[in-house]
């Protein structure tokens, strides 16, 4: 059990923290390949399983400091407390550039992916007649699922939870994106975007003094569709952990080609050079959802111009992203 003594062991997992909130909130972008990447996937799944039946135990019976240590508590809670300030920071970024400079933010992330998968195939060196069906099943099931159409939007608290339990999956496998799951339910908009906005409006009203909050119906109503998001998200994590650790102790190498054919064929994703398509009426006019947001229907994916000085800025911006993955790989060798 990883146990962070140092300030800046403390200070990095808070880091790891942020960048894997971070890359949950952009489409395409797994926090499990921060966290695999990073060197502490096994730890954070081995955390997680520790959620259960004798912790629950230790808690109610006041028991709080072997609770606390039982589930490895400074190492999930300074990697949670990172998550969480990534969603009023980080993410505030990302929303800002993915608005005025799409193009550069989609190069660096699809270099992030290029980088990771360097990094996990690198050092795998047990291609057989078992993991090399394993690697082609996970890399056709990730090429599929960059081709579905999103659903339209569903505000219905029972479909919000399960939209927890999916969406949390962006940490606890690598190359599956929460965030581009939420996009093909719908609910992306409505829950990483109005939900948060709403949550961060709120705080900082609080702040002031101003409680106006609670007359706004429409405000308390997305207010509470993030609470049953969060308590999906929570029940997600948990289950799901349980499972992968499972998964890995038995069929790790199985696993791990699933894994690399799954980011690989997630490409698609992420690849730059894409134009939003938004659903439209017989008139040629973009519909709306319930919050006035544009209904996205899928991508139209084109090559480069390779005539235009912003294509090859995009291409700077995937050597940065492939950096960015060398960096950390570089910092998981020599972090002891």
């Amino acid at each position: 059990m990883y146990e962070p003594r140092t300030f800046m062991d403390r200070f990095f997992l808070v880091i790891k923290g942020l960048c894997m909130g971070g890359a949950n909130k952009v489409p395409g972008v797994s926090g499990g390949i921060v966290a695999f990447v990073g060197g502490f996937y096994e730890e954070f799944i081995y955390s997680l399983q520790k959620i259960n039946g004798k912790s629950f135990k230790l808690l109610f019976s006041g028991r709080f400091k072997s609770f606390y240590r039982y589930v490895n508590g400074r190492f999930l809670s300074l990697l949670i407390f990172g998550m969480l300030v990534s969603y009023f920071s980080v993410s505030k970024v990302l929303d800002y550039f993915l608005e005025q400079k799409e193009l550069f933010v989609w190069a660096a992330f699809f270099g992030m992916v290029l980088g990771s998968i360097y990094y996990i195939s690198k050092d795998f060196e047990h291609w057989n007649k078992r993991t090399i069906p394993a690697g082609i099943i996970g890399l056709i099931v990730g090429i599929s699922i960059s081709f579905l159409n999103p659903a339209r939007e569903n505000d219905n608290l029972i479909f919000i939870f399960f939209c927890g339990i999916i969406s949390v999956s962006g940490m606890t496998l690598p190359g599956l994106s929460g965030s581009f799951i939420l996009i093909l339910l719908g609910n992306y908009v409505l829950l990483l975007v109005d939900s948060v906005n709403a949550l961060y409006d709120t705080a900082a009203e609080m702040l002031r003094g101003d409680f106006s909050f609670v007359k706004n119906t429409a405000r308390l109503a997305t207010l509470k569709i993030l609470v049953v998001f969060t308590l999906g998200s929570a029940t997600g994590l948990v289950t799901l952990s349980h499972l992968l650790g499972y998964v890995l102790k038995h069929y790790r190498h199985i696993t791990t080609a699933v894994i690399i054919g799954f980011i690989t064929g997630s490409l698609g994703v992420v690849w730059p050079w894409k134009r939003t398509i938004f659903q439209v009426d017989e008139n040629g006019n973009a519909l709306l959802d319930s919050n006035g947001k544009e209904i996205i229907v899928n991508y139209e994916r084109y090559l480069p111009d390779f005539g235009n000085s912003e294509t090859w800025w995009a291409f700077f911006f995937v050597v940065v992203g492939i950096c960015v993955l060398l960096v950390l790989d570089w910092y998981g060798k020599n972090r002891k």
